[in-house]
């Protein structure tokens, strides 16, 4: 059912803290066996240890009177120490559960010390009623058969050094997965499929581009898979899901651009667990490597990816971001792990201390490619990249991919695919943007007001400010005034402090987030409706990236930015990009001289780069004309 951290981790010895050395519990079946086979000293020694013991829990809530089943706890014969050692009980209930130390796991429904690792997901818990819980969260039962059977620890669980053909895939005995058009696919005309693209915004550049599926039956995915998505609340592809998974199947290198929140990390993941699943030579190695720039987007992509794995043997994830224990993360490493998301500079931390090998990756993932290859990043990803081998599949996303980044990002890949869904580098269309002209001084006032308008105002609202001090004097400001549950966000705040405000936000219990960058890229914040840009973002990539907050997957939002003369640089791109929606925009910004000049650099811009056109047969005569005009 689950096994106590000390079987599945070995923990480091200078370790603080009491640390329970926690013994297997095993079968009755495998008892008689170790007793048949066993001397009679030994058996002397076995049942001398031997302890049994009976409790009866009360459960509250969806699970009535359960009884926990007998525990049998026995001393390992094959220790050479003589020492009798009292093995504590697994705790039933959280409130029995101590908190966690710095640098300890931590338990995923309730924060607790992670004492026990649930086999079924993966992930730390801290007892059985927290097992229960997360159980049902996962859509694995209702919990309550946790209270009722034998803690187990699975062959695959304890052994690690499986075969291929045992570890491998969903399960032995289904074949290699290999993409194919669904014969519904294959059976529409080159018109139809066209016509399909063009009502969905698919624009594809490439040779033998796949055909785009319209049901995630359409690529034949094994049963297991399958499932996982249904549970996930994955019923339909998005469009880019539509298009980029076909096209990853088949293991071309793909560069997809897409709005924020239209699902590019499904998109990516599908292809890469499939690839995961098939056999490799080296078990133990990683196969797959999802490169993010922020610990947040990173955490969010490996729960995704353990959504769509549960249940498959041996397909395990490892997450290696700073901010969290480093020796946590090397032990994770030993485990067989198939998977790696990681930020790029505590991966080479790792690749320095010979902690992973990364010769066996087939497919390599860069999210928010714009971001990952700007100066900083650039370096670090070349340099993770230089330890995969030369032939893998590369697949690199974003919702705003610059000119200048899409020809750097050009040499990662090899014959790439093009994907871009919608109008490429704008801001999401399901999203309703406004924008106000405020002073600084009028910023605050205003911000009250629409924490207070009853039209406006759907909790929870992300509010996003440029720097850290700024967020902590907002938050206290907004709590002080309005009296709602207000709290902020940034990169001072430790890593635990930042998963349990972003747990929080996500479950409903803040009204209002204060924050700078750290929730602007990836994070899908699907219950957030109203996104409020406090301090305008230094870049137009920015803006998008943090209006799309407010329209994950299709739902309807709102974003309102406060501008003023601080951000005179960006008149235009905004006027460029807002006006394209049929949002209004306020009159200082239109009849600002600073938005007059630089449209008159623009035409300037153009009328020049149209002289320097290169002369040929066909616009020969125009540009002769032109020139006798420009002499009289």
């Amino acid at each position: 059912m689950f096994m106590p951290r000390a079987l599945k981790v070995k923990r480091p010895a200078q370790v603080s803290g009491p640390v329970l050395n926690k013994k297997s519990k095993v079968s009755q079946e495998e008892r008689k066996d170790e007793g048949s086979s066993a001397t009679p000293v030994q058996k002397e020694e076995i049942s001398e240890g031997t302890k049994t013991q009976d409790e009866t829990i009360k459960a509250s809530g969806e699970s009535a009177c359960l009884t926990e089943s007998q525990v049998l706890k026995d001393e390992d014969p094959s220790a050479s120490s003589d020492e009798e050692e009292e093995e504590e009980p697994v705790k039933s209930f959280k409130k029995s559960q101590r908190w966690p130390e710095p640098g300890e796991p931590v338990c995923v429904m309730c924060g607790r010390y992670g004492e026990y690792i649930c086999d079924s997901t993966d992930n730390d818990v801290c007892s059985l009623e927290c097992k229960a819980k997360h159980l049902f969260k996962m859509g694995m039962g209702t919990g309550a058969d946790v209270f009722n059977r034998k803690d187990t620890i699975g062959d695959e669980r304890t052994q690690p050094q499986q075969s291929a053909v045992d570890t491998d895939g969903v399960g032995g005995s289904e074949a290699v997965y290999a993409y194919k058009d669904d014969l519904f696919i294959s059976g529409l005309t080159e018109e139809q499929v066209q016509r399909i693209k063009q009502e969905l915004g698919i624009e594809t550049q490439g040779s033998e581009v796949k055909r785009p599926i319209l049901e995630f039956e359409h690529c034949g995915f094994p049963a297991t898979l399958n499932g996982n998505l249904k549970k996930a609340g994955y019923a339909a592809p998005t469009p880019v899901q539509m298009q980029m998974v076909p096209v990853g199947l088949t293991g071309r290198d793909v560069i997809v651009s897409a709005d924020t929140g239209s699902g590019k990390t499904v998109a990516f993941l599908l292809p890469v667990v499939v690839r995961a699943l098939e056999p490799t030579q080296s078990a133990g190695s990683p196969v797959a490597l999802i490169l993010t720039p922020t610990r947040e987007l990173a955490i969010q992509i490996e729960r995704q990816a353990k959504e769509l794995v549960i249940g498959v043997p041996n397909m395990r994830t490892a997450l290696l971001v700073g901010g969290m224990p480093l020796p946590q993360q090397l032990h994770r490493l030993k485990s067989s792990i198939k998977i790696i998301i990681a930020t790029p500079g505590r991966l080479i931390e790792i690749l320095k201390q010979k902690a992973v090998q990364l010769d066996m990756v087939k497919v390599v993932v860069v999210d928010e490619v714009d971001t990952m290859l700007k100066m900083g990043f650039q370096q670090q990803v070349l340099e993770v990249l230089e330890h995969v081998p030369e032939e893998h599949q590369t697949l690199l996303a974003s919702a705003t991919i610059p000119t200048g980044t899409e020809e750097l990002a050009a040499r990662l890949v090899r014959d790439p695919v093009r994907i871009a869904i919608g109008e490429k580098n704008q801001p999401c269309a399901n999203v309703r943007q406004i924008v106000l002209w405020l002073e600084e001084p009028s910023k605050k006032k205003k911000l009250f007001e629409i924490l207070n308008d009853s039209k406006l105002y759907q909790p929870p609202v992300v509010v996003f400010v440029d720097c850290k001090l700024g967020a902590d004097l907002l938050c206290e400001a907004v709590a002080k005034v309005t009296g709602l549950n207000t709290v902020a966000i940034h990169s001072d705040k430790t890593q635990w402090q930042r998963n349990r405000i972003l747990r929080g936000l996500l479950e409903g219990d803040f009204e209002v987030v204060i924050s700078t960058g750290v929730l602007g890229r990836g994070l899908d914040l699907a219950n957030v409706k109203l996104v409020v840009n406090f301090d305008m973002p230094n870049t137009m990539d920015e803006y998008v990236h943090q209006v799309g907050r407010a329209g994950r997957l299709g739902h309807r939002g709102t974003a309102i930015t406060f501008l003023n003369n601080t951000h005179k640089r960006m008149f235009l791109e905004v006027v460029k990009r807002v006006k394209a929606t049929g949002s209004s925009l306020p009159p200082q910004l239109l009849n600002s001289p600073y938005l007059h000049e630089q449209q008159k650099r623009e035409r300037k811009k153009v009328k020049q780069e149209s002289d320097n056109t290169l002369v040929t047969k066909n616009n020969l005569i125009d540009i002769i004309r032109k020139h006798d005009r420009r002499k009289k």
